[in-house]
């Protein structure tokens, strides 16, 4: 981030750089070139083509990797569960997640929350995507797929996908070895809900799916539902905990953010938390760009771009821009509370056709998570000093991994009749 940031000084909103197995990316951090990209042709500004890094962990049938029509089409298919009604009734599953993890924590200890997070958001996305309960099925899928995530940020397995390319890297032994049982498990648990006589009253995401049809009347294939699913399980775990994380880290450096917060959760409001979510993802990103590779020769923020090119709104300074947000590097979620967030100058879930669908669904997660944090434990920094950015694979996580002391919160008296 300082190393962007240095390149903004130096040159400009608009600046090239060059990387293995990438090859040349322009960077872009005005907001004008930002609605350029996002309100851009979708057959010139591939972002599925952009995204091929993704592709031995999500496949060619993801969301993320397909362009223009074919992603237009899965894209319908997938966005029901997660907006609307449908969304809302993962609401109790997600406070129960998180609360049952929050009481397992010895209180009084002190201990990174960023694994604890990534506990709580593991779980709610296997329950709400494959809608199983507590037994060795959900087990076996919890165990496999923790694998999987783990070995996908892997510094080994980073630095062999870029020296490899992510074509060879996902025939590599190291790759089939951890993605193999993992596909095996989630094609018979696909195959089985596929013939399931209940299938039309369930209301998990992978029932949904299973019932979504394209507009000729035909389903997803298996390997397109394993693909999604991935993907889900991928965008919808690692993102969301560092988040959360992220969003702990600040709040705890500040206590009277946090005692407001509180407060509001008290009262039944979620005005403040909503506000405190963005400016977590504002002022810490867990993604620093977002990419589109070009399909022909264009102009973008005043230059002519060639065909193969990748253009990269960058969230990292689009966020740091004091022109929009003054003092940007403050943690100040009142921010949002002044002023609504801007469709080109709020980007952490991306834009245009390419937006995070997800997004709600993964702000809705945070509220639940965040409110039962507060209601039910107190929390203190064991270092007061803020924790530095780390990258980790394509994220950018806490360092320390949100360390702070967690005491568990007296339980508040009746109310008298």
């Amino acid at each position: 981030m300082a190393w962007m940031e240095r390149c903004q000084a130096r040159y400009g909103d608009v600046w090239t750089q060059r990387i293995a197995q990438e090859g040349t990316w322009v960077m872009l951090s005005h907001p004008d070139h930002v609605k350029q990209v996002f309100k851009g042709d979708p057959k010139i500004f591939h972002a599925g083509e952009a995204n091929a890094i993704l592709s031995p962990l999500v496949g060619h049938s993801s969301v993320l990797t397909l362009d223009e029509g074919a992603h237009m089409t899965q894209r319908k298919l997938m966005l029901p569960p997660f907006h609307g009604e449908r969304m809302q009734r993962y609401g109790e599953l997600m406070r129960d997640v998180a609360e049952r993890e929050i009481d397992s924590w010895p209180a009084g200890s002190t201990f990174p929350l960023w694994p604890r997070m990534q506990a709580i958001t593991l779980e709610i996305i296997l329950q709400a995507v494959f809608g199983l309960d507590e037994g060795p099925r959900l087990e076996a899928l919890r165990e496999s797929m923790r694998s999987v995530l783990e070995g996908s940020t892997d510094k080994l397995a980073m630095l062999l996908l870029a020296l490899l390319g992510p074509d060879r890297f996902g025939r590599s032994k190291l790759v089939r070895r951890e993605l193999d049982p993992a596909d095996e498990l989630l094609l018979a648990q696909i195959h089985e809900r596929r013939g399931d006589p209940t299938l039309a009253e369930r209301e998990d995401i992978l029932s949904l799916l299973l019932q979504a049809r394209y507009d000729d009347g035909q389903p997803m294939s298996d390997r397109e539902l394993r693909d999604e699913l991935v993907t889900l399980l991928v965008a919808g775990h690692e993102t969301t905990a560092t988040s959360l994380a992220w969003a702990l880290e600040r709040l705890v450096r500040h206590p009277d953010k946090l005692a407001r917060l509180r407060e509001e959760v008290a009262a039944g409001e979620d005005t403040y938390l909503d506000a405190v979510i963005k400016e977590t993802l504002r002022l810490r990103p867990v993604l620093p760009v977002v990419v589109r590779r070009l399909t022909e020769d264009t102009e973008v923020a005043g230059w002519m771009l060639p065909e193969g090119v990748a253009v990269a709104p960058c969230i990292h300074l689009v966020h740091r821009r004091p022109d929009v947000y003054p003092e940007p590097r403050r943690f100040r979620p009142e921010r949002f509370l002044e002023q609504p967030a801007g469709t080109y100058t709020w980007i952490p879930f991306g834009g245009g056709v390419r937006r995070c669908l997800g997004a709600s669904f993964a702000q809705f997660e945070m509220k639940q998570v965040l409110a039962a944090m507060v209601e039910r434990v107190d929390l203190s920094v064991a270092d007061p000093a803020p924790e530095r950015v780390t990258r980790r694979a394509i994220t950018l996580s806490p360092a320390r991994g949100g360390e702070m002391r967690v005491s568990r919160r007296a339980a508040r008296a009746p109310v008298p009749a």
